[in-house]
């Protein structure tokens, strides 16, 4: 059996927030770019506050069959609820999508090393 990867996305928008909250998001941008944005097992915030209060969380997380995704996905929910909340950051329209690397199509490269295996 092999372990397999999945990248979730969750997606919301800031919501209520104070003049030194969004002073906080705006001192803190740079770090949370979107050309920064990665997929990690702690998730990486993004958001650009100064154009729309959205933000995305990308997360990292593994599982060994293709259920596991959803348990991914609700893990990865509760964290982002939890890094805003911790931080007292109102919130709202939070939601996810989950991608299974498995089942994500080969790329052009993809297809060419995967039929070298087979040579």
């Amino acid at each position: 059996m092999s372990t397999r990867t999945f990248r979730i996305t969750v997606r919301g928008v800031f919501h209520g927030l104070g003049a030194d909250q969004r002073a906080a998001l705006l001192a803190d941008a740079a770090e949370h770019d979107v050309l920064r944005a990665a997929f990690t097992p702690e998730g990486h915030l993004s958001y650009d506050i100064a154009a729309r209060p959205a933000f995305t969380f990308r997360f990292l997380d593994s599982g060994d069959a293709e259920e596991d995704i959803l348990d991914a996905a609700e893990r990865a929910e509760e964290a982002a609820r939890a890094w805003l909340t911790e931080r007292g950051y109102g919130f709202k329209n939070l939601r996810s999508t989950a991608e299974d690397l498995s089942q994500a199509p080969l790329g052009k490269r993809g297809r060419r090393e995967a039929a070298r295996k087979f040579d």
